[in-house]
């Protein structure tokens, strides 16, 4: 029985690439499921999913995991690998001999140990010879009381995460102050440097995506549209000449458009929506908004509400369009065809496509509060919203994964 949530927050570096991604439970007593002792919570968390389906797709990612300290002494996370699992710390842990002795241990053994939420105090002093990461919530410590805590350890090898950057002049100041790494959502508000327009291999996939959400998709207009894109014709013939389903070679779009149906036709046009963006945008922000796609799709797909094919899809993928394009939401829809329940569900969260918009992204934040109540308002078995995050994840991993040149 699955009795836990899961999702994962990306860390970036100062360059906005993704260094790996804290994977969150929901494992405390506050959470729902009271008479689940969290040290065994934790314990079926890193098995069920860890292992199952998130450490799969870390690829040469780093999983950063939560031990409370029963774990930490128990040397649970010494059963998994250490070149890609950061152990952190909890904050309230006590900086206890018997926890020294264990996180010596485990840094001899190769793993990167990380302070959470970390509050300078004389107490964590021995630990530092062995630590890795620190982690400083700049709402709990400003960043200029970290960046003197960090002057004080400018020898030490032990690098340095901002965590809770909401903002882009947040990211600015705690890279100016000294931070390597950043945790946040920063990435996913318009930077607004400079105004971008919609370049026409992007707008040519936007109207694509717009093609692919309708009830009966019109394969006319899709081979217009990707005929007059040479980069979109070739990586069309170059994926489906790749699928395991074509026995002889294609040679014309619309043989090309047959052979992938409906399915595999979305999949492509995600895949070269990812690649047909702005290569100066994190790639976290590419992956999350084909994966946040998938997840509105297979969450529309339990509930009982009938929704036209792919308008929960488009839904998750032109939720992000702002970041991506750095211009605002309502701008970027104006000037696109998207039918008007898919727009009213990203600017004002309006409708069952808004609620599942709200729900996907109170999941990859980890609120689980909003999250079970959404869930309750709209009907959705919370197992089930655990299973279509895994299965988006996993998807998303695959799509990468096979990312054409």
């Amino acid at each position: 029985m699955k009795y836990s949530y899961i999702a994962r927050q990306p860390i970036l570096d100062k360059d906005k690439h993704t260094l790996g991604y804290e994977l969150l439970f929901r494992d405390g007593p506050q959470n729902t499921f009271p008479e689940i002792d969290p040290e065994h919570a934790t314990s079926r968390l890193l098995s069920d999913h860890f292992l199952s389906t998130h450490y799969e797709t870390l690829g040469d990612k780093l999983g950063f995991v939560n031990f409370p300290y029963q774990s930490l002494i128990n040397k649970v996370p010494t059963l998994f690998p250490s070149d890609n699992l950061v152990v952190e710390i909890l904050e309230d842990c006590p900086p206890t001999e018997e926890l020294l002795a264990v996180v010596k241990e485990m840094s001899q053994l190769g793993y990167k140990i990380a302070l959470d939420d970390f509050i300078p105090s004389k107490e964590w002093r021995a630990f530092l010879p062995y630590v890795s990461i620190i982690k400083f919530d700049i709402r709990q410590v400003p960043i200029e009381k970290a960046r003197m805590f960090m002057l004080r350890l400018s020898g030490s090898k032990i690098e340095f995460l901002a965590e809770k950057v909401e903002t882009y002049e947040e990211f600015e100041q705690a890279k100016k102050a000294g931070f390597d790494y950043f945790q946040g959502y920063f990435f996913s508000k318009p930077e607004m440097i400079s105004r971008k327009s919609l370049e026409p291999s992007f707008m040519t996939v936007v109207q694509l995506l717009t093609e692919i959400s309708k009830e009966n998709i019109n394969y006319s207009a899709i081979e217009s549209l990707i005929s007059k894109d040479v980069t979109m014709s070739y990586k069309l013939l170059a994926f489906v000449n790749s699928s395991s389903i074509v026995k002889t070679r294609i040679q014309s779009f619309k043989q090309a458009l047959v052979y992938l149906g409906e399915d595999k036709l979305r999949k492509f046009i995600s895949l070269v929506a990812l690649a047909s963006t702005q290569d100066s945008k994190p790639d976290y922000l590419y992956g999350l908004s084909i994966q946040r796609a998938r997840y509105c799709e297979l969450i529309g797909s339990r509930l009982n509400e009938k929704l036209e094919s792919g308008q929960a899809f488009l839904t998750g993928m032109f939720s992000l369009l702002d970041s991506l394009l750095d211009r605002p939401l309502e701008q970027i829809l104006d000037e696109i065809s998207v039918d008007e329940s898919i727009k009213l569900a990203i600017t004002q969260n309006e409708g069952i496509l808004g609620d599942i918009l709200v729900l996907t992204k109170a999941y990859e934040k980890a609120e689980w509060d909003k999250v079970q109540q959404r869930c309750q308002a709209i009907g959705l078995d919370q197992n089930a919203l655990s299973e279509c995050y895994d299965a988006s994840v996993k998807w998303t991993a695959d799509l990468l994964s096979v990312k054409t040149n």
